[in-house]
C-alpha cells in the first residue's frame, strides 16, 4: 500500500497521467500479488492519485486529473492571492474526510446502494449527464451565457468521431487521427496548462516570481472551514458517494454537480470561479467519497462503476473471484479487505499527501523564467503519453490558443472539458432512450426518478430567465 501510494501520488501530479492510467499499468505487477494484496495496491493508489491532482491545479493551474478541473480555477485564483498553503491543505483534509465518509457508507449501506444504482436506466443517465452539465454552466465564472457559450463548443467537440448509433464518421475531414474523437486529457491540458503560458508570456517579467506565499502553517484555514461547514462537508460527501454509485458516472460528475448545488447554496456565491475556497472543498470532498461509491455496484454485482473499478474486475476475474450477489456469504474476506483498505488508505493520505504538498510547494516560488518551460514541457508530454500520438501534441496546442482567446473576452473554459467528458454519454443515453421509447418523449419524465432529474434540470435551465422576467416586471 506504500509503494502504490507513492506511485499513485506520482501519476496524479503529473497532468496527463490519469489515476485509469497508473491502474492499468500496476496490472502486470498483480499477476505476481495474491488477490487482496492486489486489491489494496489499487485501491490505495487511486485515492492518492485523485487527491494528487489537486496539486498541479492549485500550482500551475494544470489539473492532474479530470475530477480536479472542477474547482482548478478557484484553487489556482487562491495560490495567485498568496494562498497556496490554505487551499492545498482544505485539499487535502477535506479529500480525507470525504474519503472516510465514503467508505462507511460503503461499509452500511453497500446491498442498498446498489440495488438503487441497478434501477437506472438510459432514461436517468441521459438527466443526469445534462444535470452535471447544466451546473458546469450556471456555475460557471462570469454570466450563465457565455457559461452556456462554453459548454456548446465542449458539446461540439465531443460529436467528432464515429456515431455512437449509426458508426458514421462526423467531422472528421478525412483525418484518421480524428476517428477515435477528440481526446480530452490533451484537450483538458491545452485549455488550462498551455493558456496559462501565453498568458503568462505575453506579459513575462522576469524579476517576477509566480506568486508569493502565505505566513502560517498548511492547516491555518482548515480547522475553522470543518468548524463552520460540517453541514456542507456532509452535504457533499453524501452527493459524492451516491454518485459515485452509478456505474458510468464517477468522480468526475461528482466533483461538478457538488461544486454547482455549492455555489447555489453559498451566502457569497460571486466568490466561486475567482478564488473560494468553500467551492474548493465542497468539490474535492465529493470526488474522494465518489471513489468510495463506484465500489458498490462492482462489489455486490460485478457492474464496474468506474474505469478503475473495470480493470480491478478483470483483476480479481484474473485470480479466480467472482465479484455479485454471493460475494457476501462466499467470500466475506474480500469485502471487509475491500472496507479496511478504503479506511487505511486514506488515514495514509494525510501523512503522505503532506509530504507531497511540501514538496509540491516550491514550485510557487519558482522565477517564471525556470518555471514557465517546465509547464510548457509537462502540457507535452502529458499529451503525448496517453495515446503516443503526435497528433494529441497539436490537440493540446489548439485548445491551448482556443483557451487563451475565450478567457481573454472573459468566456470560461471548464465548461468545455465537461462538455467533452459528458458529450458522449450524454448522446448515447439519449439515442438509446429515443430507440426505446420510439421518438416518444413522454418516458423521459414518467419514471419516478427520471421524472425528478428532468424537472431539476428544467428548473435550473429557465430559473434564470423566470427570475430576470420577475424583476422587470417588479420595476
Amino acid at each position: 500500500m506504500a509503494v502504490s501510494g507513492l506511485y499513485g501520488l506520482f501519476v496524479g501530479s503529473v497532468p496527463g497521467l490519469t489515476a485509469t492510467m497508473a491502474v492499468a499499468l500496476m496490472v502486470p505487477f498483480t499477476f505476481y500479488m495474491d488477490p487482496l494484496p492486489a486489491l489494496a495496491a489499487i485501491v490505495t493508489m487511486e485515492a492518492m492519485a485523485i487527491f494528487a491532482g489537486d496539486i498541479p491545479g492549485a500550482l500551475v493551474r494544470i489539473p492532474g486529473t479530470p475530477s480536479s478541473a472542477a474547482y482548478t480555477d478557484d484553487a489556482y485564483a487562491l495560490t495567485q492571492k498568496g494562498r497556496a498553503q490554505s487551499v492545498l491543505g482544505v485539499c487535502l483534509v477535506f479529500s480525507v474526510v470525504g474519503g472516510l465518509f465514503g467508505s462507511v457508507v460503503l461499509m452500511i449501506a453497500a446491498p442498498w446502494l446498489a440495488q438503487f444504482a441497478l434501477q437506472f436506466t438510459s432514461y436517468e443517465y441521459f438527466w443526469l449527464a445534462l444535470l452535471g452539465l447544466s451546473c458546469a454552466a450556471l456555475v460557471a465564472r462570469g454570466s450563465p451565457l457565455k457559461g452556456a457559450i462554453s459548454l456548446g463548443i465542449g458539446l461540439f467537440l465531443s460529436t467528432v468521431g464515429l456515431d455512437p448509433v449509426d458508426g458514421y464518421a462526423r467531422f472528421t475531414f478525412g483525418s484518421a487521427d480524428l476517428v477515435g474523437g477528440v481526446s480530452f486529457i490533451p484537450a483538458m491540458i491545452g485549455l488550462f496548462g498551455l493558456s496559462e503560458v501565453i498568458r503568462n508570456l505575453l506579459r513575462f517579467d522576469d524579476d517576477i516570481q509566480v506568486c508569493q506565499t502565505e505566513k502560517g502553517g498548511l492547516f491555518k484555514d482548515v480547522f475553522h472551514l470543518l468548524r463552520r461547514r460540517k453541514k456542507s462537508l456532509l452535504r457533499s460527501a453524501a452527493l459524492g458517494t451516491g454518485i459515485g454509485t452509478l456505474p458510468g458516472a464517477g468522480a468526475d460528475i461528482a466533483a461538478w454537480i457538488s461544486f454547482g448545488v455549492s455555489k447555489r447554496c453559498s451566502d457569497t456565491p460571486e466568490e466561486y470561479g475567482h478564488g473560494s475556497l468553500e467551492g474548493v472543498s465542497d468539490a474535492t470532498a465529493a470526488n474522494n467519497s465518489a471513489l468510495s461509491g463506484a465500489w458498490v455496484p462492482a462489489l455486490v454485482f460485478g457492474i464496474p462503476g468506474d474505469t478503475v473499478t473495470a480493470i480491478a474486475i478483470g483483476v480479481l476475474l484474473m485470480k479466480g473471484l467472482q465479484p455479485g450477489p454471493a460475494i457476501f456469504e462466499r467470500q466475506p474476506e474480500l469485502l471487509y479487505t475491500v472496507y479496511i483498505v478504503f479506511l487505511l488508505a486514506n488515514l495514509l493520505l494525510l501523512a503522505f499527501g503532506y509530504l507531497a504538498i511540501l514538496a509540491g510547494r516550491w514550485v510557487v516560488t519558482l522565477p517564471r523564467r525556470i518555471l514557465l518551460p517546465g509547464i510548457l514541457l509537462f502540457c507535452v508530454v502529458g499529451s503525448f503519453a496517453i495515446n503516443l500520438s503526435p497528433f494529441d501534441i497539436g490537440v493540446m496546442i489548439g485548445m491551448g490558443l482556443l483557451g487563451y482567446y475565450l478567457e481573454a473576452n472573459e468566456v470560461p473554459i471548464g465548461p468545455i472539458v465537461l462538455g467533452l467528458v459528458l458529450g458522449p454519454m450524454l448522446e448515447h443515453h439519449f439515442m438509446n432512450s429515443l430507440i426505446k421509447s420510439q421518438g416518444n418523449p413522454v418516458p423521459f419524465f414518467t419514471r419516478p426518478v427520471a421524472g425528478i432529474l428532468g424537472v431539476l434540470c428544467l428548473v435550473m435551465w429557465f430559473y434564470p430567465f423566470i427570475s430576470y422576467i420577475g424583476r422587470w416586471r417588479k420595476r
